[in-house]
């Protein structure tokens, strides 16, 4: 059942256009990902073993810290259309490590619109209280000003998006074209 869009709904619609202009680009995520690293036999795919693609299973932090792992999720995410909460959680941990106080401010900035506002672009998934308490942080940016709102993200991944990674396609593919290649 569709309701009709009303004008005060336009920063809503803005949104939609966005998320639907998106579409064609996202459609195609999983054939990149399988051309980059399944269907051609190229280095990536020579260098990943069976062992290290098993051992993404074994925690979803093993995942993100491994290069192939971290691009097979990604790969997966955008076929959910929902990269934003990896995106969000990568500019979090670059965040971490700026050191210039004057970049801070405008890092924390530029990563507060396009993740947490409410009409940000790319707007992640988290509570009211936690997109408050990240709000009253950006007055006085720290490096640990995302911290909870990148724990919330973080937590959502790992319960809701890699259980489903780890049954997808891509990742089974994956993890075939590994073990055919020792054959």
């Amino acid at each position: 059942l569709l309701t009709p869009l009303l004008p005060h709904t336009d920063h809503r619609n803005r949104g939609m256009r966005t998320r639907l202009g998106c579409l064609s680009h996202k459609s195609d995520s999983y054939n990149d990902f399988t051309a980059i690293l399944l269907d051609k036999p190229n280095r990536a795919l020579k260098r990943l073993s069976t062992e290290e693609a098993t051992r993404w299973a074994d925690s979803f932090d093993v995942l993100l810290s491994h290069k192939y792992g971290l691009a097979a999720f990604r790969a997966f995410l955008k076929t959910e259309f929902s990269e934003e909460n990896l995106e969000f959680w990568l500019a979090c941990e670059d965040f971490k490590k700026t050191r210039s106080a004057a970049k801070l401010a405008s890092k924390a900035q530029r990563i507060f619109e396009e993740f947490i506002d409410v009409q940000a672009p790319r707007e992640v998934n988290i509570d009211f209280q936690t997109r408050e308490l990240t709000r009253r942080n950006m007055q006085e940016p720290s490096l640990s000003c995302f911290d909870q709102a990148q724990g919330k993200v973080h937590s959502l991944m790992e319960k809701d998006s890699y259980p489903r990674f780890l049954r997808s396609k891509i990742y089974t593919d994956l993890l075939s074209q590994t073990q055919r290649r020792l054959s």
